[in-house]
C-alpha cells in the first residue's frame, strides 16, 4: 500500500514554505528572456517547469500567488480541494480527483496572478499531485498572502481565508 513516507522518501520530496511536500521534476533547460517576458517578471524565466506535490490529512498549501498560469494534475490518493480567489472577488473551489462522474477533475489550471490555496478534501489521508508552470516557476515570482490583506480585499470569504493562511 502506497503511503506518504513512501512518496516522501521515493521522490526525496521537501517541505514546501507553503505547506506541504515538494519536489522539482523538470525545468527547461532553454529560457524566455526578460524583453520577451510581461512586465510582471523580473527576468528571465525557464520555458517551463514541474514539481511534484503531496499534501497529508491536517496540513494545507497556504493562500499564495504566482506571476503564470499553473497547471495542476492529479496524480493518486485522495481527492485535494484547491481555493482560487479571483480579482473579482469569486471563490472557486475545485476538487482533483479520479471520481470524474461527481465533478473531480485530473487536471485545472490556475490562472496567474489569482490567489490560491489546497488542502486534502475532509475524507482524504493524503493527495499526491503535480504543478506544471509555464513561463517556468521562480521564486521571485512567488507571494505568500498575509491574513489581513486578504481579509481587506475579499471579507466576504472570511471563513476560508482564515483557515487557510499561514
Amino acid at each position: 500500500m502506497l503511503t506518504t513516507a513512501h512518496l516522501i522518501q521515493h521522490y526525496h520530496l521537501q517541505p514546501h514554505p507553503e505547506g506541504g511536500w515538494y519536489k522539482e521534476t523538470y525545468k527547461s533547460s532553454e529560457t524566455i528572456p526578460a524583453a520577451g517576458l510581461p512586465e510582471r517578471f523580473s527576468g528571465e524565466r525557464s520555458f517551463s517547469t514541474a514539481i511534484y506535490f503531496l499534501l497529508e490529512q491536517g496540513n494545507f498549501s497556504a493562500f499564495h500567488r504566482i506571476k503564470s498560469d499553473e497547471c495542476w494534475h492529479f496524480y493518486s490518493g485522495d481527492p485535494l480541494e484547491v481555493f482560487v480567489l479571483y480579482t473579482n472577488g469569486r471563490l472557486e473551489v475545485i476538487t482533483l480527483g479520479q471520481d470524474i462522474l461527481n465533478g473531480q477533475l485530473f487536471q485545472y489550471v490556475v490562472p496567474a496572478n489569482c490567489w490560491f490555496a489546497s488542502r486534502p478534501a475532509a475524507s482524504s489521508a493524503f493527495c499526491f499531485v503535480g504543478c506544471t508552470v509555464a513561463p517556468g516557476f521562480d521564486f521571485a515570482d512567488f507571494e505568500m498572502a498575509e491574513e489581513k490583506i486578504l481579509l481587506d480585499l475579499f471579507p466576504i470569504h472570511t471563513a476560508v481565508i482564515k483557515e487557510l493562511c499561514r
